[in-house]
């Protein structure tokens, strides 16, 4: 990819590079930003009388799986510093690191900045602890003595009524996920702490992939001008808690490889990139059930690679699917059923708290989660990638390597769109009331980019970070 000069142009954190800039764009972002908050509002006080009148939302603070409790912990001057530093450089920062630099520096600042929201809470309750509560992964994993034979029988767990059925989040997803801590336990890496520990660091990683992508697909500047909203997002209150944020990482680096190959000049390279883009787009499957719909995303990537498609076909293709192949073939061969193990969990959540969950509220709700976890600023930005759209409807369309700013800027709302789009279709399936503040974690990572076409991004960093400080120190998350 050809580098945007880093002293001008949309890497410079000075450069009016906001798509629908100036005041009328200013005042439209406002206007949406309003509607956000009203959004949230709505969705606290309704569901707040909900909750009293009916008890069905089955959550204390809606829209969030939370309880008010305003506290400080070790984590709270942790997370203050950070913030500030990225608020203040860190667009500056962004436009001037080495390329390398920039990633290097984005994942150690990402870590930082989730370990030390999760520390406000304290080590026990905001790491080690919450993989080993009652509906945690951790309390399974003496049941894997023998992983063949219980993948056999995973599925003979999931119904309530089942014989030692199992915890809600181990019924609720792929046994991938599960595996994932009982073969931490095996490399003797066991307990709280340590899954806790790679959840967090491998979840950090999702700001790099989509950085990545962004560079491959719409350019390095566009990239630049992210970085810091990747890197200071309110999605890193949940980042730290929940296995979500590792299921994110690996989402998101199935896309990015799947870029790299769509982008690359070199073919070997673009073959072992594609290979590697299924094989972890299979493992994503097997993590989340509702991951699946990733595959809206890669539809976008190819879309906007299609020019390299077109040219190699075969030999792209060929290794995506092979790739793909993998992981749900060693499953099938281990006696694992996918669709029968997903046909039980719908009957699953239906006999639970989803079956008792209001559809009409949490179809609506949710949105306002998803406000929560990318913030005010990326509302602001979705709302001028809107404006990008309207104005080039076809320039997503043209070649990756071209440095036209309509093309770029049209890509990446492509690119954006397709995210959006996965998340409103597993918001319309039903299957996501509540809790969609960590289990929409992987679509948030690439709505965050939008950002890029904010001006004054110092002013909506700060906007970012005091919104995850406030969500932390004002409740008590459940994750």
């Amino acid at each position: 990819m050809t580098r945007t000069p880093r002293s001008a142009g949309p890497g410079s954190p000075d450069s009016d590079h906001g798509s629908g800039s100036g005041p009328s764009g200013n005042r439209l972002d406002l206007y949406v930003v309003g509607a956000a908050v009203v959004l949230v509002t709505a969705a606290v006080l309704v569901g707040r009388h909900i909750q009293h009148t009916r008890r069905t939302l089955f959550v204390d603070w809606p829209p969030l799986l939370a309880s008010w409790e305003p506290h400080v912990g070790p984590g709270t001057p942790a997370a203050i510093l950070p913030a500030a530093a990225c608020v203040a450089y860190g667009p500056t920062v962004a436009a001037r690191l080495p390329w390398r630099g920039l990633l290097a520096a984005a994942w150690g600042t990402a870590t930082v900045w989730i370990l030390s929201l999760a520390l406000i809470d304290g080590w026990q309750r905001g790491v080690a602890g919450r993989l080993t509560t009652r509906h945690e992964y951790l309390r399974v994993v003496d049941r894997f003595p023998d992983i063949p034979a219980a993948l056999r029988d995973f599925s003979g767990h999931i119904l309530l009524e089942s014989p030692d059925n199992w915890p809600a989040h181990v019924a609720g997803h792929p046994p991938a996920a599960t595996l994932t801590f009982v073969l931490l336990d095996r490399a003797g890496l066991s307990g709280g702490g340590w899954a806790g520990a790679w959840c967090l660091t491998v979840g950090a990683t999702a700001c790099v992939a989509v950085l990545v992508a962004v560079r491959a697909l719409a350019g390095e500047g566009l990239a630049r001008r992210a970085a810091p909203f990747l890197v200071l997002a309110p999605a890193a209150v949940w980042m730290g808690t929940s296995a979500d944020a590792y299921f994110a990482a690996v989402a998101a680096w199935s896309v990015t490889l799947l870029a790299l190959a769509v982008t690359c000049r070199s073919l070997r390279r673009s073959i072992g990139w594609a290979a590697g883009s299924g094989l972890l787009f299979g493992l994503t499957c097997y993590l989340s059930y509702g991951l699946t719909l990733f595959a809206v995303v890669g539809a976008a990537v190819l879309l906007l690679g299609r020019r390299r498609v077109r040219e190699r076909p075969a030999l792209l293709l060929v290794p995506l699917l092979a790739g793909l192949a993998v992981v749900p073939t060693a499953f099938t061969l281990a006696g694992f059923d996918w669709w029968e193990a997903y046909r039980l969990l719908v009957t699953r959540y239906h006999q639970g708290a989803g079956g008792v969950r209001p559809y009409g509220y949490w179809v609506w709700a949710n949105l306002a989660c998803t406000v929560l976890i990318i913030g005010l600023a990326a509302t602001a930005g979705l709302r001028r990638a809107g404006a990008v759209l309207l104005r080039h409807p076809g320039a997503a369309l043209t070649t990756p390597g071209d440095l036209d700013r309509p093309a770029t800027e049209a890509r990446l709302v492509l690119l954006t769109a397709a995210a959006l789009l996965a998340l409103l279709v597993a918001d319309l399936s039903g299957m996501s009331k509540a809790e969609t503040e960590r289990i929409w974690l992987p679509f948030a990572m690439w709505l965050l980019p939008a950002c890029a076409f904010l001006s004054r991004p110092r002013a909506w960093l700060g906007a970012q970070a005091v919104l995850a400080l406030l969500l932390n120190h004002l409740l008590r998350t459940g994750w």
